[in-house]
């Protein structure tokens, strides 16, 4: 794929369906062109689509993108595809097939499963050039047909597919519309593609359900390999986990008012032909470990397949200890980036798939080690900037894909969601040390920390009137506040964000993104704006303390009104380090359990090492029981949970069992365990190493070249090996600290 556009467009829109009823769902829409070629040369197409697109030239697949041509802000952004097809192309008769499903443009999407989003229609634009000649262009004289094997399809509901219709009939002439190329851009990003496959094991639950376990929670789809009869019937529902009886269940992923509508099914229907049937969805993309096989097939011999689904993004960073669980768990974070990583970062690859804000935002400097991740973000970060309100505003998720209703209107613009479009391209430069990035989104930062000022200058609840710096506390505004604690009810935390505001929270993340943006906009080369910025933090940090704190000290029994002000810098002296001793004490108190939410909890063990209780801080991250990050290991997780009991210890499920929010505590592993440290180029290497581990290395293969940290325990000595790229600072456990260059470097300490 090449990252380019058409010189100029020649093409037309065309769109392949008869009339219909746009609420009732459709075939997928096949279109063709036959045409000659004069020779072989350098051959390139261009293609796009309302839906998304399939295309073949003469037979053979064009390109490897899954679900082209990507999700987006259809109406602002859409995405063009260009391939080079000179291996395809063939002096001669020559044919383009194209096939159009519904995708994001029309299916079921977002949080409300809303059809038809962006338009009932489907429609393909796409041109062939050969040595810079236009060769075809789609146009009034194609044809097409809905008469083709896929005979429904969406992207949460799944695909009905009858192989006896392969053979297609029913073509009738296309039309030409008017849909225009102003919304058109060339893709910047990388493609999403077909990745790991797992071989399914068939089992038999205690309700007699044949259910295939294919050992892995993942995004994609199953691939079905089988001999039988024509007209025989294969189907295929996808779910997450067994119930506590050990049956199938899609109970944790399918939301309320959606059952009304036949829930999610995360169906495939398959109808046989005579003889060997392959099949493989085109169009749809579920979050599963199993997969419930209902058939009138004999199943000896069948072959079933899991294939991982997820946008082309390799693995850079790789951890291993001496502690099976937390190896466990290092997968579990990545597999669940790997499933919520279709193009943009999604919240699950189930009930939503959404591109919140908030998620991103948590997990960002931990995915940056994980996988090169750049690109998508990069893209989202973009979503991001289109759907910024005219006032600063930053919607909670991008692409918006909700039903906008003066509810959804009210509950945007949360502070640590909005914060994600300074927080996320931090991240990225922290690792990368381009500030292109940040040039790239520096408008719509100052608007959001514009419209931060202005929400907390404009009115402030009576009961914080008293504070002389309330022009800078933020307590109006809904916001989600903390989100997820364990023992905190949801929406009781919502409704009492509604009546009361989340000044502590939204003050810091004010805080925090002033004091992000001004350092942004020194490095940028704005003074001006770094001295305002500067000026916001300072005063926001004044109002935070008066507020949320005695004189700097904190006073509360949940652990991320400690976490959050020592993560960000709130507190001045030795207030830090009482309120991280006070931390620990609160955290040996709940029997090393924590109970932080969604936006601390990143930084909880973090918090706890950098100020002297690095026991703390691993008794919590080998904590088995719930709420801790080993439970979901021990519960047979092979991805991170929505929340801390997304499995009852009676066995009972609910909510999504594929976030990647709680795996952000893979950073720590890197950053904290072995104690890489790579800020805006400069390398620091500042392990904290525990016996309870007895070793821990870790790899991240960074912008900069290959990073290696690791240490081990043996007998009465602390031995370390470090690889570096570029000249770094290691400091040691014991304070030794020194200088190093490029290279290999060991040393030991005693224990």
């Amino acid at each position: 794929m090449i990252d380019r556009m058409p010189s100029a467009w020649k093409a037309g829109w065309i769109d392949p369906e008869l009339p219909h009823d746009p609420d009732v769902r459709q075939p997928a829409s096949y279109l063709r062109r036959r045409f000659a070629a004069p020779g072989t040369g350098r051959a390139l197409l261009y293609i796009t689509c309302h839906g998304l697109y399939a295309a073949f030239l003469n037979g053979k697949r064009v390109g490897d993108f899954v679900l082209a041509p990507g999700t987006g802000d259809y109406s602002k952004r859409l995405t063009v595809q260009c391939y080079d097809v000179s291996g395809l192309l063939q002096a001669g008769e020559n044919e383009l097939t194209v096939v159009l499903g519904d995708g994001w443009y029309r299916g079921g999407v977002g949080i409300d499963g809303l059809r038809n989003y962006y338009g009932t229609d489907l429609a393909l634009l796409c041109q062939l050039e050969a040595d810079g000649e236009v060769l075809l262009c789609s146009d009034g004289t194609w044809e097409a047909s809905q008469s083709g094997p896929v005979r429904e399809n969406d992207l949460e509901l799944g695909e009905t597919y009858d192989a006896r219709l392969e053979d297609i009939a029913g073509w009738h002439p296309v039309a030409v519309r008017d849909f225009g190329y102003e919304n058109l851009a060339p893709t910047e990003s990388v493609p999403v593609l077909e990745q790991e496959r797992f071989p399914g094991k068939i089992i038999t639950t205690p309700a007699g359900e044949t259910v295939i376990d294919f050992g892995q929670n993942l995004a994609g789809y199953t691939e079905l390999r089988i001999t039988a009869r024509a007209g025989q019937t294969v189907t295929l529902w996808h779910g997450e986990t067994l119930d506590e009886n050990g049956n199938f269940t899609q109970a944790n992923f399918d939301p309320g008012e959606r059952n009304k509508n036949g829930g999610i099914p995360q169906k495939l229907t398959y109808i046989c032909r005579d003889g060997l049937n392959v099949y493989r969805p085109s169009f749809t993309i579920f979050g599963f470990r199993y997969a419930k096989v209902e058939t009138d097939v004999d199943l000896t011999g069948a072959q079933f397949t899991a294939i991982a689904v997820y946008s082309r993004m390799p693995q850079t960073g790789f951890f291993e200890c001496g502690n099976a669980d937390v190896n466990r768990l290092f997968l579990n974070s990545l597999w669940s980036m790997r499933s919520n990583f279709c193009d943009i970062p999604t919240d699950c690859p189930t009930r939503e798939r959404a591109g919140w804000t908030g998620d991103a935002g948590v997990f960002a400097p931990a995915a940056v080690f994980l996988a090169d991740c750049y690109p998508v973000l990069r893209k989202w970060l973009g979503e991001c900037r289109l759907a910024q309100a005219e006032n600063g505003l930053i919607s909670n998720i991008a692409p918006v894909n909700d039903a906008r209703t003066q509810i959804s209107q009210m509950l945007q613009g949360s502070a640590g969601w909005g914060d994600a479009c300074i927080l996320v391209p931090w991240a990225l430069y922290q690792a990368c040390g381009d500030k292109t990035i940040l040039e790239e989104n520096y408008e719509m930062m100052t608007r959001w920390l514009s419209f931060c000022e202005e929400r907390a200058s404009q009115q402030t609840r009576p009961q914080n009137e008293d504070n002389p710096w309330k022009d800078y506390l933020a307590d109006q505004g809904f916001h989600f506040g903390e989100w997820c604690e364990p023992d905190v009810d949801n929406m009781t935390a919502m409704r009492n964000s509604a009546m009361n505001g989340a000044p502590e929270v939204a003050t810091a993340y004010y805080f925090r993104s002033a004091s992000l943006l001004s350092r942004i906009a020194e490095i940028l080369g704005d003074p001006e704006t770094a001295a305002r910025c500067a000026r916001i933090a300072e005063n926001a940090k004044k109002a935070y303390r008066f507020t949320c704190t005695r004189d700097g000290k904190i006073v509360s029994d949940r652990q991320c009104a400690y976490v959050r002000p020592v993560a960000f810098g709130l507190l001045d002296g030795d207030e830090a380090q009482q309120a991280a001793d006070d931390l620990n004490a609160l955290v040996v108190r709940n029997g090393y359990h924590l109970n932080t939410g969604f936006l601390s909890t990143p930084d909880l063990c973090r918090v706890l090492a950098d100020h002297g209780h690095v026991d703390t801080a691993y008794r919590l991250l080998l904590q088995t029981d719930c709420p801790g990050w080993l439970y979901a290991v021990r519960k047979g997780a092979t991805t991170i949970w929505e929340t801390w009991d997304g499995i009852r210890p009676d066995g009972t499920v609910h909510d999504s069992l594929n976030h990647y929010s709680y795996g952000a505590i893979s950073g720590w592993l890197f950053d904290g365990v072995c104690g890489i440290l790579l800020e805006e180029g400069n390398l620091r290497i500042v392990p904290h190493p525990h016996p309870s581990l007895g070793f821990a290395k870790a790899e991240w293969r960074s912008p900069v070249g290959v990073i290696r940290s690791e240490w081990t325990y043996e007998e009465d000595l602390l031995k370390f090996r470090f690889t570096v790229p570029i000249p770094a600072v290691i400091t040691l456990p014991d304070g030794q600290t020194f200088e190093v260059q490029k290279g290999e470097h060991t040393c030991e300490v005693p224990v």
